[in-house]
């Protein structure tokens, strides 16, 4: 298998991987206590072919959702840095929905990686006790079950990092459990300077966009924790994709790809919460389980990243003591798998007060989304500028708006949105659907 059309991207193996170069295109994100919530990375890079390649692939779904069907037999592996364009990220991942392994040489400048971690490749605890032994972090204890997730509790660092010492002199046992520091808000509640630099291929990220434009919240987390703990079995929250660095340490990955989670669903319709137990083997419990393909396993190494498509259900585990960095993330290439994940919350809770608190969005929070991220496009469609002063090129500008009309048409429509009451909003709706069908039309016009 060869992804993107350059010669020199040939295949090799690497623990049963396909391996493909990757490109140095990168911008920092660092931020200084004084810019500390201004995080303005290059957004994309989509030139004219991939916005044509784009925008045939959306027209031929026809509102489709890609990435369903069985997992490939093995997770492509971007192996060094080079002659990987984000044209090639386009064709190879984002379109077809497919995960992929970029190395750790593409992480090796990070400044979590030179200041977190020991000379013998394990947390720096002294230096994190140093620089954020105060800042209280979320913990979630991995041996008790609350619904599908784990419950959660919150200390200081310093605390944690102490519980941590002892779990691991303790022979990796604990009569608290096993704790896992996760979903940490770094870079929004911290002063952080030089802790990663974001790749091209992750940067037309809307979600974190729109917080940004806010100041209020980000999608951007850090997760510690000592080998043997782990993330339960879950899909990413709106549909989005991720992607996740080990700044030391190895994860187990196991996915499944969207639509084969259904068949391991008990008979009651849940989940599993563990997709390694015994007891999915039970068909008279899990009558359709043996219709599941085996998942995708990725053994993550120390320093790499791993990209997630949109809808794939995962399960995570730490081989080792591990450090990661995480983001969720939402563009073009996956608006409507968010738009179909916030119908779908609303048919499963069927009020939308309680479908806030279930997905954290409703409706009318979602066109607010849209209208964030439409704004900017329509002002560089309408100034025909070649690339806006933060990176945002025209070919991006008009792919982003294709996909916003597209999905807000159907919002617009929805009997949901239409008992909202829009009378305030500036601009209305239909306004803001008019605009960007003039702005879009303009834009691919001869």
């Amino acid at each position: 298998m060869r992804v993107g059309p350059k010669p020199q991207a040939l295949v090799r193996r690497k623990r049963g991987a396909l391996c493909l170069p990757v490109s140095t295109l990168v911008v920092t994100v660092s931020a200084p206590a004084e810019v500390r919530r201004v995080f303005r990375p290059v957004l994309s890079w989509m030139d004219r072919e991939t916005f044509a390649l784009a925008d045939r692939h959306f027209r031929g779904l026809g509102g489709g959702v890609p990435g369903i069907g069985q997992a490939p037999g093995r997770v492509a592996f971007v192996s060094e840095p080079g002659a990987f364009s984000y044209a090639d990220f386009v064709r190879g991942f984002l379109l077809p929905n497919l995960p992929c392994v970029f190395s750790s040489a593409f992480t090796q400048g990070w400044g979590s990686r030179r200041r977190w971690v020991t000379p013998a490749g394990r947390p720096d605890f002294d230096h994190l006790l140093r620089t954020y032994g105060d800042v209280v972090v979320p913990v979630a204890n991995c041996g008790v079950q609350e619904y599908n997730s784990n419950p959660k509790e919150h200390m200081p660092l310093r605390d944690y990092i102490t519980y941590w010492k002892e779990y691991i002199e303790g022979g990796y046992s604990s009569p608290r459990g096993c704790l896992y520091l996760k979903d940490w808000h770094l870079c929004r509640d911290f002063p952080v300077e030089d802790v990663f630099t974001l790749p091209v291929y992750f940067s037309s990220d809307w979600l974190n966009e729109f917080w940004d434009a806010l100041d209020v919240d980000d999608y951007r987390f850090v997760y510690a924790g000592p080998a043997g703990s782990w993330s339960p079995f879950h899909a990413d929250i709106f549909g989005s994709f991720s992607w996740s660095v080990n700044v030391c340490g190895r994860k187990k990955w196991l996915l499944f790809p969207p639509g084969q989670e259904e068949a391991l669903r008990d008979r009651h319709g849940n989940l599993p919460y563990d997709v390694t137990s015994p007891a999915l083997c039970d068909t008279h419990l899990h009558p359709r389980s043996q219709l599941a393909g085996p998942p995708l396993e990725i053994t993550q190494e120390a320093g790499e990243m791993v990209f997630v498509p949109s809808g794939w259900h995962h399960q995570v585990h730490n081989l080792d003591d591990t450090i990661s960095i995480n983001h969720n993330w939402v563009n073009g290439f996956n608006l409507a798998n968010m738009w179909r994940f916030l119908q779908q919350e609303l048919c499963a809770v069927q009020e939308e007060v309680i479908m806030r608190s279930c997905s954290g969005i409703n409706f009318e929070e979602f066109y607010h989304f849209l209208k964030v991220i439409a704004e900017k496009r329509l002002l560089v469609l309408r100034e025909a500028a070649a690339e806006d002063s933060a990176g945002l090129s025209f070919e991006q500008a008009a792919f982003d708006a294709g996909r916003i009309t597209e999905v807000l048409a159907s919002l617009v429509a929805h009997p949901n949105f239409q008992r909202v009451d829009t009378s305030a909003f500036s601009p209305r709706p239909k306004e803001l659907l008019q605009q960007l069908r003039e702005a879009v039309d303009a834009a691919v016009a001869p």
